[in-house]
């Protein structure tokens, strides 16, 4: 079958949210999308889509729903036909898509790891007892009093710059961020060091972006599969299986890592108590294929060794 490519005067709809690292990420999807089929930047539009996570700002993300707050109202919009395509953070992503919509496609993977911001210090460890240290992710609060019990944690929301100007404020003493958004977003010199998944493991899918699209739209499947970074799809099937398996949410502090390691991945996982007083950890390795089922195992594992009340806060 004969595929129509997108044009100026039928250009494909890229639907994102509306923060500045949802459209560089955006930008990114029609830039690789224009050099793949040599098409010019008004053979795609990039549609702006304001979701509840984006409106709301003044509460903590676990008080207002699970993972749907960051995409509902995209996919929403690509059901209805107002989009083709969805770029989104795989990070933010639930693991199951609405009936309809498939996410099948990565682009190659950035930095994984989590950024320390500080005007003051270098590094986690250099924090003084007692500092305040903000952000919005369950998971790092819960990695943070783990690790620091010390620390007091205070709701850190909003985009990247948002959260800069609350540290330039003198809200907190220090915050983070994802490496791989900073390095999109220009900024790396914001970052005082980087920390490496032995300190803090990220969140499942952290640095990659993934792209959502309708099951039946055979013009999209043909633009996206040029795009498709098959390292990191085997990375993502297997941390999102580790996820599958928690059954996480934005409710739920996880985090996960799976590496190339030859022809195995290596995955390290953890689940931990929202007030940081108990963390849960393995890992595993698997040849590339058998690593989703290998991923989905280790959660269960994880899970089962938490026992009853674990999760209760779910």
């Amino acid at each position: 079958m004969a595929i129509t490519l997108p044009s100026p005067a039928s250009p494909l709809k890229i639907g994102t949210r509306g923060s500045p690292l949802a459209l560089a990420q955006a930008h990114e999807t029609r830039e690789r999308l224009m050099k793949a089929f040599d098409l010019p930047e008004d053979a795609f539009e990039i549609v702006v889509i304001n979701t509840i996570a984006d409106r709301v700002l003044d509460r903590a993300l676990k008080e207002i729903g699970g993972k749907g707050l960051f995409t509902k109202e995209i996919e929403d919009a690509m059901l209805g036909g107002q989009i083709d395509i969805a770029v989104h953070s795989t990070k933010d992503m639930a693991v199951a898509q609405p009936e309809g919509l498939v996410l099948d496609t990565f682009l190659p993977r950035e930095n994984y790891r989590d950024a320390f911001i500080s005007k003051s210090v270098k590094g986690l460890k250099d924090l003084a007892e007692g500092a305040v240290v903000g952000t919005s992710s369950l998971r790092r609060r819960a990695q943070l009093l783990n690790y620091r019990p010390d620390l007091k944690v205070v709701e850190f929301r909003g985009n990247v710059q948002t959260r800069l100007k609350k540290l330039e404020d003198g809200v907190a003493e220090a915050t983070f961020l994802a490496m791989a958004g900073l390095n999109r977003l220009g900024l790396e010199e914001v970052a005082q060091s980087t920390i490496e998944p032995e300190e803090m493991l990220p969140a499942v899918a952290q640095g990659a972006i993934g792209i959502e699209r309708r099951v039946d739209d055979a013009q999209a499947a043909h633009l996206l599969e040029a795009l498709h970074d098959k390292a990191t799809g085997e990375m993502m099937a297997c941390e999102r299986a580790f996820l599958d398996a928690l059954d996480g949410s934005c409710e739920t502090p996880i985090g996960g890592l799976a590496l190339h390691e030859g022809g195995n991945l290596w995955l390290r996982g953890e689940i931990l108590r929202p007030d940081g007083s108990e963390r849960i950890a393995g890992e595993d390795r698997a040849p590339i294929e058998d690593a989703a089922e290998m991923g989905f195992a280790l959660g269960k594992k994880l899970r089962e060794q938490a026992g009853e009340g674990f999760f209760d806060w779910e």
